[in-house]
């Protein structure tokens, strides 16, 4: 079967899912795409939803992410904008469809989507959210991976390398961690996600506070002083900034397993409150906190 059969296959499961997020869909109208120069022929992306980053070789891009369906045109527009490379790989960090809503007309377009093998796995079966209790809709063949990998794995266009490496049970069971070394640039993808939030820890997708901390560890301890480090949300970091972040996850980790060992429930910890105080630091608000603190509890217990 072909690209274009497939694809309408596919568009089944994403207009579903269209309709999901509709209650909540932004207005995609309104939405700007903003380009980051990050040097060598990278650019970071953000327009709603999970950032992205654009690496340009001689005989081709590579995308990290592609944000929503509606915004293709607008997002293909801001990479024409810095390149007039196709975009020959589209890298998902995860299965979240802030990231990958968009990977149906890249496919079409002829890109070859890449991800962790646990990501088309949640994107074919679903996943029920465990604090809300709604499932994400199924996807189908066109809006799902290609070429998955299980550990490790390199994607290249002529001149430029982007080294894929799995970050196990963090974010999600299906992570990826996307550094491109001639440009030093680390897309972190939803490992790390800041501004006016705490990452969230999909412990119904194999999630884990541990993981996402292991993860940050892992980012650390590749990046140096000059590393450009784009989150899966939020503004770009350096190390320092990564460090500082890391504080404050093993800070809210340690914090909820104290109450753990002390024998309290899941809802007496969020009475406690442990972590109000590192809302300033987080920029989150009360409700942000309590789900953080379910989301720490329910993966340090199971």
């Amino acid at each position: 079967m072909n690209r274009i059969a497939l694809a309408a296959l596919a568009g089944v499961g994403v207009i579903v899912a269209g309709a999901a997020l509709a209650q909540q869909a932004p207005n995609f109208a309104a939405v700007q795409i903003k380009t980051t120069d990050l040097g060598h022929n990278t650019w970071m992306l953000e327009g709603q939803g999970g950032n992205m980053v654009v690496a340009a070789g001689k005989d081709g891009a590579i995308l990290v992410d592609t944000e929503f369906a509606p915004l293709h045109d607008k997002i293909e527009a801001a990479i024409k904008g810095v390149t007039d490379q196709p975009v020959r790989y589209v890298v998902i960090t995860h299965y979240h469809g802030d990231h990958t809503g968009g990977i149906l007309p890249f496919w079409r377009e002829g890109a070859t989507i890449v991800a962790q093998q646990n990501v088309n796995k949640r994107l074919s079966e679903g996943v029920t959210n465990a604090l809300t209790g709604v499932k994400t809709p199924v996807v189908g063949r066109g809006g799902q991976a290609d070429k998955t990998y299980a550990e490790t794995l390199t994607v290249a266009v002529k001149g430029r390398t982007a080294r894929l490496t799995h970050m196990p049970k963090a974010h999600t069971d299906g992570d990826t961690a996307i550094y491109f070394p001639d440009a030093n640039v680390l897309a972190a993808g939803d490992i790390v996600s800041t501004g006016a939030r705490y990452p969230n820890i999909d412990v119904a997708a194999g999630g884990n506070i541990n993981g996402i901390i292991a993860a940050v560890d892992a980012y650390i301890k590749r990046s140096n002083d000059k590393t450009k480090i784009v989150p899966g949300h939020g503004a770009m970091m350096d190390r320092a900034g990564l460090k500082e972040y890391r504080a404050l996850l093993a800070d809210a980790r340690d914090r909820v397993a104290k109450l753990i060992k002390e024998g309290k429930t899941e809802d007496e910890v969020v009475t406690a409150k442990p972590i109000t105080d590192l809302q300033a630091k987080a920029g989150a608000n009360d409700m942000a906190s309590a789900n953080f603190e379910r989301l720490i509890y329910r993966s340090l217990k199971g």
